[in-house]
């Protein structure tokens, strides 16, 4: 089968989240199964270039429709670690990717508006029809929108269109400058509650519900949250577009590429461990500790690992550290704010934290130290307010690092409670709790950390249970696949 993906983000060259992982995990999944797979991106002058091999000018000409003229752009080659991806160069007074940023700009809904057009004006004119395209996030919701209503009667007849959304809080609003930009100049037509008119602001337009209202199939990075969107309050105001959509709506869990995330093979780290060599994580903790000036004493570490904004639940985040710091235990926390005022509120703790031999707060992201944390520590937290899949608590399991979350989303499909999951004992991994408080969280700090000094042995097996899981892309990759073949016979 012949693919195009269409992101904003493809690791390691452009990462912000989890959907850079994505893009490039089932890209690589798909290719092994023996599909022709193709990335599409802006090319941004923040990509990491040392990551793209052979980049070459590969389409010069390209010349994009916009407003009543016309955008002349370069398009480029290059492989990503094999995968081939394609990146558009707009040459034009917007310098729309050219920010030093990836988002975050006041006329973002522009920047991707026209990379979707771009998008889709390369693969006309260069005579590209796969069977499928696949896109992401509001940042491509236009893909579809342009795809059914354009471009398929320029002659792109033949590609169907999967959608996934990987977090329904950033949809892209905006107002009717798209439609005249984009040519999509029917106002009275997409202003209308059945196509792209926000739900709540009906003087806006939701690019995010253009993808799933003109998508062939739309999925989520979970089973879990898929369900979350269509009954609770994480919908974020699109639940009654999904409802209408649900008999084209799927979960899908992500996976984590094991050619990245593998203690076995991991050049990040001083000492590779496994399964059956576990001890020599305990090497990596030394390592870890020594790195962040730690003491060295019989405690254990839990560590946090990734954003620190609203929906990561920042206040039992906080609240965890001082527990596990009067607690017997040491805290390790590797993070970045996009929030000014959650970034000075960690820069205080980090302060105040500062001297005590058991803290570190690392305020910066730095993937290649990310390696050695997940490996070093005993335990992580995860307590996400929503979780739509979580990264972070599957690459931990690989790890050895025992994940304590919340019970929500993704984090609820791969962590199952040592003491009362509904599984048998060899299946459980971890700590879960429900409620979105402090007491909530001490419930699991409070047996996890007691499971550890007291039954040392049944942490170990709780350690390894977890290790032997299987999240990797290959069974994601599979239903991704039935998907594509569902949608291409319609």
């Amino acid at each position: 089968m012949y693919l195009v993906q269409i992101a904003s983000e493809c690791a390691p060259v452009a990462k912000v989240g989890g959907l850079g992982d994505v893009v490039f995990g089932l890209s690589r999944e798909l290719e092994i199964r023996g599909n022709s797979v193709e990335i599409i991106l802006p090319k941004y002058d923040c990509l990491r270039y040392d990551q793209i091999y052979g980049l070459q000018l590969t389409f010069q000409d390209l010349w994009v429709p916009w407003h009543n003229g016309a955008i002349h752009c370069s398009v480029y080659f290059g492989f990503v670690h094999g995968r081939k991806c394609f990146f558009l160069e707009p040459h034009s007074e917007h310098h729309f990717f050219h920010r030093r940023v990836f988002y975050g700009q006041h006329d973002d809904d522009q920047r991707f508006a026209f990379f979707c057009k771009a998008a889709l004006e390369f693969m006309l004119q260069s005579g590209k029809h796969p069977d499928v395209i696949h896109c992401h996030d509001w940042q491509t919701g236009l893909v579809p929108v342009l795809l059914y209503e354009i471009y398929q009667h320029a002659g792109m007849r033949h590609p169907r269109v999967c959608y996934t959304l990987h977090n329904l809080q950033h949809q892209g609003l905006t107002g009717e400058h798209i439609l005249r930009a984009t040519g999509l100049n029917r106002h009275a037509h997409f202003f209308h509650p059945d196509r792209l008119q926000d739900n709540f602001n009906h003087a806006a337009l939701n690019l995010m519900k253009g993808g799933i209202v003109y998508a062939n199939f739309v999925t989520t990075v979970s089973p879990r949250y898929a369900w979350e969107i269509l009954n609770t309050s994480h919908n974020f105001g699109l639940g009654h577009t999904l409802y209408v959509h649900r008999a084209k709506l799927g979960g899908i869990l992500n996976g984590v590429d094991y050619e990245v995330w593998n203690p076995e093979i991991d050049r990040h780290l001083p000492r590779p461990y496994s399964l059956n060599h576990l001890d020599a994580k305990y090497e990596n903790k030394h390592a870890l500790r020594q790195r962040f000036w730690l003491q060295d004493a019989y405690k254990p570490i839990v560590c946090y690992i990734g954003r620190l904004d609203h929906q990561k639940g920042v206040p039992l985040i906080t609240h965890a550290l001082h527990y596990c710091l009067q607690h017997g235990t040491q805290f390790v926390l590797l993070g970045t704010s996009p929030n000014g005022g959650i970034g000075h509120h960690f820069w205080r703790l980090k302060q105040l934290y500062n001297d005590n031999p058991d803290c570190h707060l690392e305020l910066s992201f730095n993937e290649e130290l990310s390696h050695l944390v997940y490996a070093g520590a005993e335990m992580i937290i995860v307590p996400s307010l929503f979780e739509p899949c979580g990264l972070t608590q599957m690459i931990a399991l690989k790890y050895g690092t025992v994940p304590i979350v919340r019970a929500t989303g993704g984090l609820a499909d791969t962590v199952f409670d040592a003491n009362y999951a509904d599984r048998p004992y060899h299946e459980r991994n971890g700590f879960v709790f429900n409620d979105y408080n402090n007491t909530g969280i001490e419930s699991a700090l409070h047996r996890a950390i007691g499971l550890w000094y007291a039954y040392p042995q049944y942490f170990r097996e709780l350690t390894l249970n977890g290790m032997h899981y299987d999240f990797s892309w290959n069974h994601p990759g599979q239903h991704y696949l039935n998907i594509y073949e569902y949608i291409r016979d319609k």
